[in-house]
């Protein structure tokens, strides 16, 4: 058993054993004269400050000794039977489900604040070539005074180090060969990142806790039809009202069975490259720890949601079909957090800003339907309600509108980051791309719905647009580039990330490979054909493969990091709570849901793969910034001062 150091500011506790399954390698400060004798090795537990519970870190820290972050994603993928890894963690985190921040958040049993943290766990070992039996006389002064204990050098010790101050950390090593003393100094860096953006940042596409389906059929009503005009697709497990379309039931009955996401209104994702990247960071660096606030919304663009207000996308299941209405300002959240943050620390500060925005504002998802819904009834409705868009439209956006929106971003970032290089922003991948060209489209992963049909023609035009005229745009905005207007140019930029696009290229929606699940090979048709159209016999089993669609599994290992419109149902399949009374669906069954459902979940999204290349993208742009890769202080090695005879008395 190790012995106990305590004083009134550092809590420490001397554990044997209780680093079992502590997976990541401890950082280990050299000492001064190289021979690499003895070592004092330390590391922030429970990194990663957004997790309650150090077994959730420690399962990434595993997951990722050696790997990439896509390595370590598919990795957890396969470990989880698809599944996912964030289904049980989504519950252990210091946000809520309405995107409040737990002041005080009770991490592993202490209590913390989450803005700004006082200290930090962490454990210390002497490592190297130890001698058995060895006994280690340990110090820690923070500058309060040396606190000392001493027991055998093979036990770690785990204490609590203030925050805003070092602490020299000292040992005085006695064995049988003799005595050497070893010194460093201890300070953990406390590193304060902020998400922002719109769904790309937030990670829609990839709820938490993927939606359960059931073997059985759900009735969808199609527009303008007669009461023949209806279709199946697999309902939620667990649901229990009515399936067929003449027997509507209550929405709260529906949404018992509810993908989770960490934030519903947001469809904020643990998935998302955003929470990934702050996640490597932790990983990475065992002498920091990460305070990350996800702020990112689906749907926002930089007028309503990084700017202003905008509609929530979604609602957490609940007692009630109410749904709030609108979603804060994430500037406004951000802002708000730092002034709490610095009321409380004067010199706290907002370390790095991920971001990525621009997509909504050029109508993308406008763009996504044109080209995807096919049949003449859907496109008239969907042209007149204002839902599809067409490339002269975004083009039009593009160079009108989305510059002058950037120049106010740019503007509302800087009192809050001051150096706009610690703004990262990613960019977009083109969805459509398989092997250098354009996705050759057709039904194939989006005969989820009866009206889709990735046209050709239509889906040419918008990938080539995205590649020639809107990815260089976002570039030139960022860098302050190719003629756009930034006060000081040279201070205006931000950190530009899009090292990820090359490997996207090979990884659209249309994506296939004989390594991908059995499920979808054998149940997602190539050729468009993978629902019974059979009003009768589809009730019971919608799938033409004979298959339970329960087997789909949306976490894993897939050739296409793109979310497909047969994806989005069978992940998320989302009722929309969040849309203008005019659009909002009559019930249930209504066609209004029916399309929603197959894209509102995030069709044409990254997945979790995906996210995970964007986050391997930004973390060395990130740690950079950082400086992160500063040589660590080296260690003091000495020998112990002989003691002092005690002063005679008379």
């Amino acid at each position: 058993m190790a012995g106990i150091v305590s004083r009134s500011i550092l809590s420490v506790a001397l554990l044997a054993g209780a680093l079992v399954g502590l997976s990541t390698s401890l950082a280990e400060a050299q000492i001064a004269d190289g021979n690499g004798a003895l070592q004092i090795s330390w590391e922030v537990r429970n990194r990663f400050r957004l997790f309650r519970e150090e077994r959730d870190f420690l399962l990434h820290t595993e997951a990722g000794r050696g790997r990439s972050v896509l390595a370590a994603e598919q990795a957890l993928e396969v470990q989880s039977d698809g599944r996912g890894w964030a289904r049980n963690t989504v519950n252990r985190l210091c946000i809520d489900l309405t995107g409040r921040v737990s002041e005080p958040c009770s991490r592993d049993n202490v209590k913390e604040s989450y803005l700004t943290p006082i200290d930090h766990p962490i454990v210390v070992r002497l490592s190297g070539p130890v001698p058995v039996g060895a006994t280690c006389a340990w110090s820690f002064d923070d500058g309060d005074g040396p606190q000392v204990s001493t027991f055998d050098c093979a036990e770690p010790v785990n204490l609590r180090v203030r925050y805003g101050r070092s602490t020299v950390a000292s040992v005085d090593v006695s064995s049988s060969d003799g005595s050497q003393r070893v010194s460093t100094e201890i300070a953990v860096r406390d590193i304060f990142v902020a998400g922002l953006g719109d769904s790309v940042a937030s990670g829609e596409g990839n709820p938490d806790r993927p939606i359960a389906l059931a073997d059985e059929g759900f009735c969808f009503r199609s527009y303008l039809g007669t009461a023949a005009a209806q279709y199946y697709r697999p309902s939620r497990a667990g649901y229990k009202g009515g399936r067929a379309c003449e027997a509507p039931d209550l929405l709260p009955v529906w949404q018992r069975q509810s993908a989770l996401w960490f934030n519903p209104a947001c469809h904020r994702s643990l998935y998302s490259y955003q929470t990934r990247t702050a996640l490597a960071l932790a990983v990475q660096y065992p002498h920091i720890a990460v305070t990350y606030l996800p702020l990112a919304c689906t749907g926002a663009t930089i007028a309503d949601g990084l700017l202003g207000t905008q509609r929530a996308r979604d609602c957490p299941p609940s007692k009630t079909a109410a749904c709030q209405g609108t979603v804060n300002s994430q500037l406004a959240e951000l802002r708000e957090a730092l002034t709490a943050a610095k009321r409380r620390q004067p010199d706290r500060k907002l370390d790095l800003v991920l971001l990525s925005v621009g997509a909504n504002d050029i109508y993308f998802s406008g763009l996504v339907a044109d080209v995807i819904v096919d049949t003449p009834t859907e496109r008239a409705l969907f042209r007149r309600s204002g839902v599809m868009a067409s490339v002269d439209d975004a083009r039009g956006a593009l160079t009108r509108d989305l510059p002058q929106g950037f120049a106010k971003l740019r503007e509302a970032l800087k009192p809050l980051v001051g150096d706009m290089s610690r703004v990262i922003y990613t960019s977009y991948a083109n969805p459509t791309a398989q092997g250098g060209a354009p996705c050759p489209g057709g039904r194939a992963g989006f005969d989820i719905h009866p009206s889709f049909n990735a046209q050709p023609q239509r889906l040419a035009a918008v990938s080539n647009f995205v590649d020639s005229e809107f990815l260089p745009q976002l570039k030139a905005l960022a860098l302050c580039q190719g003629g756009i207007l930034c006060r000081n140019p040279r201070a205006d930029r931000m950190t530009f990330v899009d090292s990820h696009q090359a490997a996207f290229a090979n990884h659209g929606f249309c994506a296939r490979a004989e390594s991908d699940p059995e499920f979808d090979r054998q149940c997602f048709s190539a050729t468009g054909d993978s629902f019974d159209p059979d009003i009768v016999s589809s009730a019971s089993q919608p799938m033409l493969c004979g298959r339970s669609a329960g087997e789909f599994r949306a976490y894993l290992p897939r050739a296409r990091w793109i979310r497909d419109a047969n994806d989005s149902y069978f992940a998320a399949m989302t009722y929309p709570q969040g849309l203008p009374s005019s659009m909002q669906p009559n019930d249930i069954h209504d066609a209004t849901w029916g399309v929603l459902s197959a894209v509102y979940g995030g069709a044409v999204h990254p997945s979790a793969e995906g996210h995970a290349a964007m986050a391997d993208a930004a973390l060395p742009a990130a740690a950079a910034v950082l400086q992160l890769d500063a040589a660590v202080p080296e260690v003091i090695s000495q020998p112990v001062p002989p003691v002092a005879p005690p002063a005679k008395t008379r």
